[in-house]
């Protein structure tokens, strides 16, 4: 039988009034915590919303937050031609500042919470009746002048860099993605988030039904950067959602199975989806945009 239009449709509601109020908590909590710290009272810093809380693509089952810390008074940058932070006239930054100033805020976080674990890439925060679960990622500002071939100490592209516990270095862009999601729904008459949730709820559903193993290199992330390289004209070319969503898996596979998506994106658009030290591979995503369609049914 499949999943039915009017299942489809359930898919794309917006969390509970209930719900909302507990992600706010969670949120405000958090700033809390941090603006009350005297551990970080002279550091210049931003906190804000990121993930799917943030892009509006949030599900019924996945109401989670994540928030970012960035310390902006000390960077790390990626320069363009032969500048260097002296250049720029602002403070260098070394390992060691960073592992110092997430342990003032793990500080800052222990106080207000009873029930914080130190995660991989984030400290998380336990849910209860008053909050949702919280991921607090703590970062550095990453003022990236190379991607815009930028020689003014004023202009680069915004993004977060940080070191897991594991030793990896991330980089990310959230304000773009946030920035470039908005941009393409409005775009696309309000389709493409809508089927952002659309597919998360099917892998939901797909793992409660056993029909999906191994599917943690699915990420909401990687949901959202793929339909973003699905071109607009097909998003909006159908009449009901069902179809819609069909089409788009169909476009996806076959673009990955005739190898034309060596140029996709990520949503900032500021680094390539796959190739590096993606954890997710063109088979990861070949099988489950199979399995997807499958499920869904006729």
């Amino acid at each position: 039988m499949g999943i039915t239009e009017d299942t489809v449709n359930y898919y794309c509601s917006s969390v509970s009034n209930s719900e909302k109020t507990r992600i706010e908590n969670a949120k405000l909590m958090i700033r809390d915590a941090i603006k009350s710290s005297g551990e970080l009272a002279n550091l210049d810093y931003e906190i804000f919303v990121q993930g799917s809380c943030a892009n509006c693509t949030n599900i019924r089952v996945d109401s989670d937050i994540d928030v970012c810390v960035m310390l902006k008074s000390v960077s790390w940058s990626e320069y363009a031609y032969e500048m260097t932070s002296t250049d720029c006239g602002f403070i260098g930054t070394n390992e060691s500042k960073y592992y110092d100033y997430k342990e003032r805020l793990i500080h800052a976080l222990d106080r207000k919470f009873d029930d914080i674990r130190k995660g991989n890439k984030s400290i998380k925060i336990e849910s209860n009746s008053y909050r949702v679960n919280a991921d607090v990622v703590i970062t550095f500002q990453y003022r990236n002048y190379k991607i815009i071939n930028s020689n003014n100490p004023n202009i680069y592209v915004e993004g977060t860099k940080f070191i897991s516990s594991s030793g990896e270095i991330v980089i990310n862009y959230p304000k773009q993605h946030i920035k470039n999601g908005e941009s393409k729904d409005k775009d696309t008459y309000g389709n493409y988030k809508n089927l952002v949730k659309v597919f998360k709820a099917v892998k939901s559903n797909m793992e409660d039904c056993k029909k999906l193993i191994g599917s943690d290199k699915v990420s909401s992330f990687l949901i959202e950067s793929l339909i973003w390289n699905v071109p607009n004209d097909i998003i909006t070319a159908y009449s009901t959602l069902k179809e819609t969503v069909k089409e788009v898996i169909k476009y996806l596979y076959y673009e990955i199975e005739n190898n034309r998506c060596g140029g996709w994106r990520e949503v900032s658009e500021c680094l390539y989806l796959f190739g590096g030290n993606r954890k997710w591979t063109y088979r990861d995503v070949k099988d489950f945009l199979l399995k997807m369609y499958q499920h869904i049914g006729d």
